[in-house]
């Protein structure tokens, strides 16, 4: 059991330190040598875990998945549970390595041997499951198209994170969130629906 522990921690110290690098450095640039370095792991044990610098991107990249699986909404609403998913994304991009990490790579997704489409199906997947709860529900628009709209919601949050990063390290990611959502969910939610939603991001109550 404390070497399975040990194996684990190192796994995890690797891929923390990939992350970081990628994120600072991008795929093309970074090197097995200064993940190596910043991991504080011998070779063999990084080689033990990942055989390549692309297997290890591939396993940074699922950390989306990962995070996404931990993430736990706050309200019944799939709207309001869009809207709380974008803010806690948000914040994941200005305070997790391994997150930050990943979105590089997948948007630097041509740089692998095989495109890396999974990441951004996967969030669009989300947003579509949660508009059609919406639209079942009578939220929505009458006519609302579900696969176009789950695109626009994904791209935009993609477009407003690489602004924000460029312009101000994602200092100002909350702000240009909150202006997303206040823009595009009248053209989305009903009015009697839209009258219930927080577009600002809600902060939790105490337990």
């Amino acid at each position: 059991m404390a070497r399975q522990a040990r194996a684990l921690a190192t796994r995890q110290a690797v891929l923390l330190a990939a992350a970081e690098v990628f994120d600072e450095r991008g795929y093309a640039a970074a090197t097995m040598s200064e993940i190596l370095d910043r991991a504080g792991v011998t070779k063999g044990a990084l080689y033990f875990h990942f055989r390549s610098k692309e297997e290890l991107a591939l396993a940074v990249i699922e950390g989306q998945g990962a995070w996404l699986g931990t993430w736990q909404p706050s309200s019944d609403s799939p709207v309001q549970t869009l809207i709380d998913l974008g803010y806690a994304f948000a914040h994941a991009l200005q305070d997790d390595p391994l997150v930050r990490g990943s979105i590089r790579l997948t948007i630097e997704h041509g740089s692998f041997t095989q495109p890396q489409i999974a990441a951004y199906q996967g969030w669009s997947d989300v947003a579509r499951g949660l508009l059609e709860r919406a639209r079942d529900a009578g939220d929505l628009h009458p006519g609302i198209d579900l696969t176009a709209a789950a695109g626009v919601i994904t791209g935009a949050v993609t477009g407003i994170q690489l602004s924000s990063q460029v312009l101000t390290d994602r200092q100002d990611l909350i702000q240009r969130m909150s202006d997303m959502w206040t823009l595009l969910l009248p053209g989305l939610v009903q009015p009697h629906a839209l009258a219930r939603l927080s577009v600002a991001e809600r902060v939790p109550s105490p337990s």
